[in-house]
């Protein structure tokens, strides 16, 4: 086997320590030497480290994705070194040989050897975006939780303002509840508060509030509660500014710019400016890294999996990918259905009619990420396709052919009848038995 790395360097990292190996020539050419040596995971043991495989002239490393540990081996190593993170699954020894020094050695080798195949790690502005993004998607799905318990807390005081409110903490909603908490019971005065199109709802609103169980108790849960959300909101505004700044920072290297690539994303049914943000944090702008748009859907683990044998194919089910960007996919999906007339939405109805709502969401994820590929790799805005009469036809005759088939099975002969009211054929057609 052919040796594709000269002067190879491997890491085993874990918490507190990390050993490193490395594997370059000998005193001859025939003869390898390998050196272990383990350096702690503070600044200064990495430091050290990096110090150390320079000396022995490394130029490539490889290192295992444990946790979040290797970060900080990455953060120092990053410019220095040719770095290579690979998934421990890819990598695994021979069962019973399992050690530290073993680990670091079994992947220098692997390495020296050209048998390693890394995970994408993006560049640094877009791990910063990533950070910041998931951050604030975190934060927005604490807030809903918090607003889930408020309601719970009202119900456990007989107030039914969420039968009368759209939304309990708008304006008028949020004046109310502060008066509670300060000690107002009285169900005209809390009324009263309504602003805007709620004072219409003056009688209902008394109706909610009269008879409520408002204690001590209720006052500091529900108290700490909205605290809790004012303090959410208060953070995820300024997660919004820091997003904000990032993507129109100037940057000095090679990465392209963020703001652009949003207003490509928004152009895209079901995507707005968060969503935008979040898919690339998730992936970045470069799309050089990914040789077609099926290699990039298929790093997202966005299409179907591959499992032969002996001739017969079983399951295609999808295997898991990143959670982060699968989940912000989702909601993308979610949204790009609910265009009236739009694409992905004529999409999501033809599959979901035949094989049901799981796999035609799948199938619009699909079509998102094989969209995004192709707007960020030519920088064009998205332009939906334009509708091909002649591939409906041929849809609706199919849909015709299987209607009839299902029933004939069932017993029934069929006629086919022209209609008069649409230029297109159409099955209302006489059965009988």
């Amino acid at each position: 086997m052919d040796r594709v790395v000269d002067r190879a360097g491997a890491l085993d990292v874990h918490k507190e320590q990390v050993t490193a190996c490395v594997r370059v020539p000998g005193e001859d050419r025939r003869s390898r030497r390998q050196e272990v040596q383990e350096f702690k995971t503070t600044v200064r043991g990495l430091l050290a480290m990096a110090d150390w495989l320079k000396a022995h002239g490394v130029t490539h490393v490889a290192m295992e994705a444990t946790g979040v540990y290797w970060r900080p081996v990455w953060a120092v190593l990053e410019g220095d070194f040719e770095l290579m993170l690979c998934n421990a699954a890819h990598v695994k020894n021979v069962p019973g040989r399992k050690t530290d020094v073993g680990d670091a050695q079994w992947l220098c080798q692997l390495l020296e050897f050209g048998l390693l195949r890394g995970s994408l790690v993006p560049p640094k502005p877009v791990r910063e975006l990533r950070e910041l993004t998931r951050r604030r998607r975190t934060l927005v799905r604490e807030r809903a939780q918090e607003v889930n318990r408020l309601h719970k807390s009202l119900e456990d005081t007989g107030i039914k303002l969420d039968c009368v409110a759209t939304d309990i903490l708008g304006v008028s909603g949020r004046l109310m509840l502060d008066a509670l908490i300060a000690g107002e019971r009285d169900p005209q005065a809390l009324a009263a508060l309504a602003k805007g199109r709620l004072k219409a709802k003056t009688p209902a609103l008394v109706e909610a509030f009269e008879g409520v169980r408002f204690g001590a108790q209720n006052t500091l849960l529900i108290g700490g509660i909205l605290r809790h959300i004012d303090f959410l909101d208060a953070e995820i505004a300024a997660l919004g500014d820091a997003i904000a700044t990032h993507l129109t920072a100037e940057r000095t290297d090679d990465t392209p710019p963020f703001e652009p690539a949003v207003r490509l994303l928004c152009s895209l049914d079901g995507i707005q400016a968060r969503t935008a943000e979040m898919l690339l944090g998730e992936f970045g702008t470069d799309m050089s890294r990914f040789p077609s748009d099926a290699h990039f859907a298929s790093w997202a683990a966005q299409c179907p999996g591959n499992h032969q044998s002996a001739g017969k194919r079983r399951s295609g089910k999808t295997r898991k990918g990143p959670k982060w960007l699968d989940g912000t996919l989702h909601d993308a999906a979610m949204g790009a259905i609910r265009v009236k007339d739009g694409h992905f939405a004529r999409k999501y109805r033809r599959i979901k009619a035949r094989s049901g709502h799981k796999v035609a969401i799948g199938a619009v994820k699909h079509a998102l990420l094989i969209a995004i590929y192709h707007m960020l790799t030519t920088g064009e805005l998205y332009r939906p396709p334009t509708p091909n009469p002649e591939a409906e036809r041929r849809q609706r005759e199919r849909t015709t052919r299987r209607l009839i088939a299902q029933l004939e099975k069932l017993g029934n002969v069929v006629t086919l009848q022209t209609s008069t009211s649409t230029s297109t054929s159409t099955a209302p057609a006489a059965a009988a038995p």
